[in-house]
């Protein structure tokens, strides 16, 4: 298969021919003369495959990846192992072109990828139903706030500050285009606070937004919350880690409306922060307003399994009035991805992966402390993020002498939230060493006096 085919001067004369035009430049001309480039690109010139193949690769010689660093660093998107055999079955043809089937039923293979996938997150979740994946998590909680206030009919949703703070800033940017009022609710030493959830929710309240475990690595208590959020008949969203949920409570259990998250951690590469995918999944109850669309099982004329389009909130499949998005849509190979990785690691293998990340996320953190040079930010149950003071240290000085090091290390929380200085938040996935966990704090309890 070839990865580039040139067109030929005459080819592109009958394609300019074709749509009635006479030149490339005209393709153009809606656009303003002031903005266009008046010089050609600034690149090479014509190159033999080999010789570019040469000169890309000395370009990205000196691209550091996690193949060759030391990940510490999670924040919302995580450095898991990824069994083989899920690139190996996703790299097939058949699989790689996946997306979604506008002619459903003739595409029997993709919809039941698609209606595997929507079962595993259900059991993963908690949870009655799936959609078919969305864009990623960020996007995932804008559309489960959308359809609260479809549901609910109201016009104001309250969110944690300890929410993932890029997930934040994308769901502002729905909800302002939507009329609908964003109250971030900030948090109380890490998790949040009941008394000034009490004071905010209002009738016109269509839901509460939380991430569990939140943004700081803490495992949040809902019991009072779920209840305080029901009695004032809003909707409870859960922005959820999927790994954690094979050892935690489940949104289900909790008693959440809807549960979302980023299903990155789920056999999908970093990718350099994507593509990755959103998980959405809700209640029966809710069912219909639950955007994008719903692969579901039945049997043909002849009695034999087949699978269905069956429900589908979107405006080009029903009345764009109806709708509960216009935009939503399902990255399906990215969510084929998830299907194969928990099918290969299976019930057992997630929960064994969960409880590396806990217990090595643990030995971390009291290795770090016991140095003396660090304190505890928040003295609360974690899952696999954790987040410390550095004293007086500034945490990019750190990251700098522990990048030299070749190790990535934690995020800044300071950047996000001023309150909380040198501070950093680490994270520890199954896939780091004791060795390399102890050469992080070696490093660390090293420098502190020497920045």
């Amino acid at each position: 298969m070839h990865k580039y085919i040139p067109t030929s001067n005459a080819q592109q004369s009958e394609m300019l021919k074709s749509v009635s035009v006479k030149s490339v430049e005209d393709l153009f001309v809606d656009i303003p003369e002031d903005i266009r480039l008046k010089r050609k690109l600034n690149v090479a010139g014509p190159m033999s495959e080999a010789e570019l193949i040469k000169s890309m690769k000395e370009l990205a010689k000196d691209i550091k990846t996690t193949d060759d660093l030391i990940c510490f660093l999670g924040a919302g998107v995580y450095d898991h192992f990824i069994p083989s055999v899920v690139k190996h079955i996703v790299s097939k043809p058949e699989f790689y072109t996946a997306y979604t089937p506008y002619q459903p039923e003739i595409s029997q293979g993709t919809l039941q990828a698609i209606y595997e996938y929507q079962t595993m997150i259900c059991n993963l979740t908690g949870m009655d139903v799936s959609n078919a994946s969305m864009y990623d998590g960020a996007t995932a909680l804008s559309e489960a706030a959308k359809m609260a206030s479809v549901v609910t009919n109201r016009k104001k949703v309250l969110v944690s500050s300890s929410v993932n703070p890029e997930a934040k800033k994308v769901l502002r940017t729905y909800m302002r285009f939507s009329d609908i009022e964003i109250v971030e609710i900030d948090d109380k030493e890490g998790t949040i606070d009941v008394d000034l959830l009490k004071s905010s929710i209002d009738s016109n309240t269509a839901a509460f937004i939380v991430q569990n475990p939140n943004f700081f690595g803490i495992i949040e208590d809902l019991e009072d919350i779920e209840k305080m959020v029901h009695e004032n008949g809003s909707l409870l969203i859960m922005y959820v880690e999927p790994i954690s949920l094979s050892i935690l409570k489940t949104p289900g259990e909790i008693g959440a409306d809807i549960a979302v998250g980023d299903g990155q951690p789920l056999g999908n590469s970093l990718n350099f922060g994507g593509p990755h995918l959103g998980f959405m999944a809700t209640t029966k109850k809710l069912i219909r307003k639950l955007p994008g669309r719903i692969i579901g099982e039945t049997n043909d004329v002849d009695g034999k399994r087949g699978y269905v389009l069956t429900l589908q909130a979107r405006e080009q499949h029903i009345r764009r009035e109806k709708a509960t998005s216009n935009i939503c849509t399902n990255h399906s190979l990215n969510a084929l991805t998830a299907a194969i990785y928990m099918t290969a690691l299976g019930k057992k293998g997630i929960k064994e992966v969960a409880l590396q990340c806990f217990k090595k996320s643990h030995y971390a953190y009291n290795q770090l402390i016991k140095t003396n040079k660090y304190k505890m930010l928040f003295n609360k149950p974690f899952f696999m993020e954790f987040a410390i003071v550095c004293n007086d240290n500034s945490v990019d000085a750190i990251n700098n002498v522990l990048l030299n090091n070749g190790i990535i290390g934690g995020y800044n929380l300071e950047k996000e939230y001023k309150k909380y200085k040198n501070a950093m938040l680490l994270c520890v996935t199954e896939k780091r060493t004791k060795d390399e966990i102890d050469k992080l704090v070696n490093i660390m309890g090293g420098i502190v006096n020497e920045l």
